[in-house]
């Protein structure tokens, strides 16, 4: 992958949120069918009728702390679900004050905490569900997804090293603990432990794409392919793998599937902004311009911090010699990103063939972070 056209590859995690359901609190016991409702263990039912069975469950006189606290806990995971975290924080706070002993309500409000990027609540209230239930490897997986997501990845590695050693059957702290080497740049410790996720679990389709996405790092297209091929057998609607399948394809030449794969990608995930930006990029390569701009407008609407999507207009705008529109969207690649040198040595051949002699210091500039710049655009006949 060259710097102009570089593929936005996604790797995922696994997040659990894991909770006591309503008929674990009432077991041996008749449940009435509020309890079956709020528990909803096979999510049969939408978040709305969920919420209305806990509260039938919260208001009723007869029930335990315990109970009220899992029916408090199971409507604050329908109100996240349904995008309401103040809600859904509230039930926790109440749960937590009915029975300070019941682990669960602490895991899932700091999920909510962690979500709103509020790391050292989300870390205490882990915590504190860590020392109820110090055997609990959905708990400890998320505390250290909390600590990966706050940048300290050590740390992270620490919290997945013990959900293994408590589960060593538990696929997500083997994938997210994978996404932690990934990160620190050990691709063979991740390729690892999306295979022992993968032995794990065989239908983990997460894994399969993070695997796929490991070797696609390392240069290994063809094992890329086959694991983000297994990905989407595995679950046909995974919106990442058709991602970066897609970015294989194109790399190998295929650019009418690579098409199919991103178009597929974003029909899943209308919104996938790396999905539509690298569409837009095999329109370029395939000379179909306007629909590259198209593409790439969608993707910018989306996502406007992306660079790399600004940078890859601008060049398409050079092609076309919208030398103004060019220019523009190398300044704003290059406020995003100053020292990439794609965006530098564009916009000073731009400027250069608009009559600005300045471009002649992009032009330097560009090729001083990196010689060999000029490359990636005298192959698409721009010099």
């Amino acid at each position: 992958m060259n710097m102009v056209t570089i593929l936005r590859v996604v790797v995922a995690s696994i997040a659990v949120a894991g909770s006591l359901t309503a008929t674990q609190a009432l077991a041996q016991v008749q449940i009435p069918s509020e309890w079956i409702l709020c528990a909803n263990e096979d999510r049969a039912y939408p978040p709305d009728i969920v919420a209305d069975g806990c509260s039938a469950v919260i208001g009723a006189a007869n029930r335990s702390p315990r109970e009220r606290a899992v029916a408090y806990t199971n409507r604050g995971l329908a109100y996240r679900a349904t995008g309401e975290r103040a809600r859904a924080v509230a039930d926790y706070d109440a749960a937590i004050k009915l029975d300070p002993t019941y682990a669960p309500a602490y895991n899932n409000r700091a999920t909510v905490y962690g979500e709103a990027r509020d790391f050292d609540r989300a870390i205490a209230d882990y915590d504190e569900a860590i020392r109820l239930d110090p055997e609990n490897a959905a708990v400890l997986t998320n505390r250290g997804d909390t600590y990966r997501d706050k940048g300290d990845l050590d740390r992270a590695i620490v919290d997945y090293d013990a959900a293994i050693k408590n589960n060593p059957r538990y696929a997500a702290a083997f994938t997210n603990r994978g996404n932690a080497y990934r990160q620190k740049g050990d691709l063979d410790r991740a390729a690892a432990d999306y295979g022992a996720a993968i032995e794990a679990d065989p239908t983990n389709a997460v894994a399969y794409n993070n695997r796929g996405a490991a070797y696609r790092i390392k240069g290994d297209d063809e094992k890329a392919l086959l694991y983000y091929s297994e990905a989407i057998r595995l679950d046909p609607k995974y919106a990442l793998a058709f991602n970066n399948r897609g970015s294989v394809r194109r790399d190998q030449g295929d650019l009418d599937l690579a098409v199919a794969d991103f178009n597929e990608a974003i029909k899943l995930n209308p919104r996938f902004a790396a999905a539509i930006a690298n569409r837009g990029d095999v329109y370029r390569d395939k000379g179909e311009f306007a629909q590259a701009v198209k593409d790439y407008d969608a993707a910018i609407q989306i996502n406007p911090r992306n660079f790399l999507t600004w940078n890859n207009r601008g060049f398409v705008y050079l092609k076309l010699g919208d030398l103004a529109q060019s220019i523009s969207d190398y300044d704003t690649a290059l406020r995003l990103n100053p020292r990439f040198a794609p965006s530098l040595y564009g916009r000073g051949l731009a400027k250069q063939k608009h009559g600005d002699e300045a471009g002649a210091e992009d032009l330097a500039a560009a090729t001083a972070i990196r010689p060999d710049v000029a490359e990636e655009f005298t192959k698409f006949g721009i010099e």
